[in-house]
């Protein structure tokens, strides 16, 4: 689950055309709309109904009962999965390595091997991007399955992403896998053209989202705001259970999360949408888990992709009923001139070992050992770091508690250098350094990492095709209408908190040392090498306070992980969030594993359990 935000990106040459009256819609596109109030809403005459989609997966492991639990849990149109992450790419392409006939999501085929009739029975079309480097193949196989299950679908694919065989060509270096997020236009061909399962290589996680709205409302791909508004309810849901109450900052105020139900969008004509679930699912949607999905992955104000640039600071939200968020309001700008293009290759062999120090002196047993491995190697590896997690209890009363662990990590372009040379070194050590000496596992191989980088590469370069139902090819033409990609101004900032207090508010001026978490909530997670932290206040009142508070030097000295690296602020007024993104805390990306938490996901956990100074009032 990457979010492509920072895309460079295209779109296709026809649109397709808005549907003659009478012709035959979805189940679901026939229901009714709940209004703000909650009473049963129409669409205009002439106007079709909203598109109902749902998400059934948001990573490749997400949870394999989902897909039937939202086919058969109430009314849906569309189906979609994301099963594609930048790691993710990395894996597919060993196996592809292995057997040229895989590189697909594997777990989707064994999805629909148990919900295909299902979802042909109810009219729901399945997209997904679950071909990931062979959707060609995934297509086969899918059809295979179908003639296996006496059952017939009509199957398209989207490819053209992969741009491994022109990587010498376009200046792209030696990697493992490359491949450009294309966008929405090839799927909203398929779907026009009569699919009812498309499956794609490397496209924007909102693009499986976006072709389905597009293809049913008939938009034109200058359509700006009604596709930005599509990317962003495509960014809220292709997440799956994060908009749902999943990895969510107020966790103990979600009644029942032990199985949090899935994500639906209801998309208008108009591009607003309403973000649900189906009823009597776990979790929740309210304006704060929709709030904190909304702030993932994303950089600045202007959240770039193939067919459209959405404006992240125009989106506002409102409660509309019970597990019902509407979004509203959202702009839309031309694409950038180029695609991102995901680059993936395999940067060496890392290895690691975990010693337990115990009890007394552990600073002078890390220090002992340290100098012992270090004397002991033959060859010295091209990275060696050293980190010590103190979780140590004074006078503890278990082993465990008494103990921390050192850990020493190594990276090589050999895999000698990095394998057994290293860990049987420090094993060798076992009678022969501080008291009490353990490992927490025997000596081991090195094992491959990846190295991610982005790419950009111009569209014009890119050949977006889809091959529909009946084995046709359409090339999918870039966009006639692009736009640089510039970093948006900043909106004004809300007056400061004492300025309301000298006008008479009523407020308390004394302030207490608390955790940041106390009044603010906050999500993180990887932008290749990069963290973003996005951080948000739930009241006017707090966010008076709050705007002015956590500057880039604030953020600095409550992360001191990020003194040393660039770090960008983002003010988004409408959400009262700040988004920070941190230059380089992820070295080459997660596949590197160059820190304890790979992908920042707990980063933003970590910043709300820091102490700062908060106004009484706030408490």
């Amino acid at each position: 689950m990457t979010a492509p935000e920072d895309t460079k990106a295209s779109t296709p040459a026809s649109t397709p055309d808005v549907p003659e009256e009478g012709e035959q819609e979805s189940t679901q596109a026939d229901a009714p709309e709940s209004a703000g109030d909650g009473t049963p809403e129409q669409a205009p005459e002439g106007i079709r109904k909203p598109i109902r989609i749902g998400n059934a997966s948001g990573f490749y492991g997400d949870r394999f009962s989902a897909f039937q639990e939202m086919l058969t849990g109430g009314p849906l149109d569309v189906l979609t999965g994301d099963y594609l992450a930048e790691l993710t790419m990395l894996i597919l392409g060993r196996d592809r390595l292995t057997d040229p006939s895989f590189g697909y999501a594997k777990t989707f085929l064994k999805q629909l091997e148990s919900g295909l009739g299902e979802a042909l029975d109810r009219g729901v079309k399945v997209v997904s991007n679950a071909g990931g480097l062979n959707p060609a193949g995934l297509a086969g196989a899918i059809q295979e399955l179908a003639d296996r299950l006496g059952l017939h679908p009509k199957i398209a694919y989207v490819e053209g992403d992969d741009l491994l065989p022109r990587a010498k060509e376009l200046d792209l270096g030696q990697p493992l896998t490359a491949n450009a997020y294309l966008g929405a236009w090839g799927i909203a061909e398929a779907l026009q053209a009569g699919a009812d399962i498309v499956v794609t290589g490397r496209v924007t996680d909102a693009s499986v989202i976006v072709g389905p709205a597009a293809a049913h409302h008939g938009w034109k791909r200058t359509q700006y705001d009604e596709l930005a508004g599509a990317v962003v309810a495509g960014h809220v849901i292709e997440c799956g259970c994060q908009a749902t109450g999943g990895n969510y900052a107020f966790f103990n105020e979600i009644r029942d999360l032990g199985h949090p139900g899935f994500p639906i969008a209801e998309i208008h004509a108009d591009g607003s949408s309403v973000i649900t679930k189906h009823d009597g699912t776990g979790g929740a949607v309210t304006l704060d888990t929709v709030k904190a999905q909304l702030l993932y992955e994303i950089t600045g104000a202007r959240y770039a992709g193939p067919d459209v640039t959405a404006r992240m600071d125009s989106v506002e939200l409102s409660e509309v009923g019970p597990d019902r968020i509407r979004i509203s309001g959202v702009e839309g700008e031309p694409p950038p001139p180029t695609y991102k293009v995901s680059l993936n290759a395999v940067g060496g062999f890392r290895n690691e070992v975990d010693f337990v120090l115990t009890g007394l002196d552990l600073e002078a047993k890390a220090e002992l050992v340290q100098r012992q491995l270090e004397r002991g190697l033959r060859r010295r590896p091209a990275e060696l770091k050293w980190s010590l997690n103190w979780t140590e209890q004074p006078n503890a009363e278990t082993e465990e508690q008494a103990s921390v662990l050192l850990r020493c990590t190594v990276k090589d372009p050999d895999p000698k250098v990095a394998g057994r040379a290293f860990s049987s070194a420090a094993v060798e050590l076992a009678l022969a350094s501080y008291p009490g000496f353990h490992v927490t596992a025997p000596p081991g191989d090195a094992a491959p990492y990846g190295v991610f980088t982005a790419a950009y590469v111009d569209a014009g370069e890119i050949e977006h095709v889809v091959v529909l139902p009946d084995g046709s090819r359409k090339s999918i033409e870039p966009s006639a209408e692009t736009q640089g990609l510039e970093p948006a101004e900043d909106g004004p900032l809300p007056m400061p908190l004492p300025q309301l207090v000298a006008a008479g508010r009523p407020a308390r001026s004394f302030t207490r040392e608390v955790p940041l978490g106390r009044v603010a909530g906050a999500r993180s997670g990887d932008k290749g090498g990069d963290a973003n932290v996005g951080v948000w206040v739930r009241s006017e009142t707090a966010w008076r306070w709050f705007a002015h508070t956590l500057t880039v030097e604030k953020f600095r000295e409550l992360l001191p992980e990020t003194q040393d690296l660039p770090v960008a602020r983002h003010v988004l007024p409408n959400l009262w969030a700040l988004n920070f993104v941190v230059g380089g805390l992820l070295g080459e990306g997660v596949a590197s594993q160059a820190r304890f938490d790979p992908q920042a996901k707990a980063v933003g956990e970590w910043l709300r359990s820091r102490y700062i100074d908060v106004p009484e009032v706030l408490l």
